[in-house]
């Protein structure tokens, strides 16, 4: 596998969200949201792009690890850890001391993202969100 500092075009984008069971969402409003990731990578493999990750936010303060996503007949091949690693050294490399790293982590990957030094909130603190209709 092989790692492109790119983001993915709408077209590897919308492939990928669909692989992974996630709604579709305009063209228009993906357009705008690829080009204005801070930093984003592809993982390819035999040529087409099997995965991806972006980090969004300010580029000051705040950081967020977004749409980390593996192709599900390519995850458990260490793609999206090699991913997320790109994505973190970005972070190490730009972010000031005390910025905030977050992420929404799917359903049981809370441990797979300890891995890389995320907390999960507390029980009382709780992470909110809220998808547009």
């Amino acid at each position: 596998m092989k790692i492109e500092y790119r983001p993915p075009s709408p077209e590897e984008y919308r492939s990928l969200r669909e692989a992974v069971g996630w709604w579709p969402i305009e063209q228009t409003f993906t357009e705008q949201a690829l080009r204005r990731a801070l930093f984003s990578v592809v993982g390819i493999q035999d040529g087409r792009v099997v995965g991806v990750g972006r980090v969004v936010g300010d580029g000051g303060l705040y950081y967020y690890l977004q749409d980390v996503m593996v192709i599900p007949s390519c995850q458990g091949q260490g793609i999206g850890k090699e991913i997320i690693s790109h994505l973190m050294t970005y972070i190490q490399e730009n972010a000031p001391k005390g910025a905030f790293v977050g992420l929404m982590a799917a359903k049981g990957l809370q441990t797979y993202y300890e891995g890389f030094g995320f907390q999960a909130r507390a029980i009382d603190a709780p992470g909110m969100f809220q998808v547009v209709r």
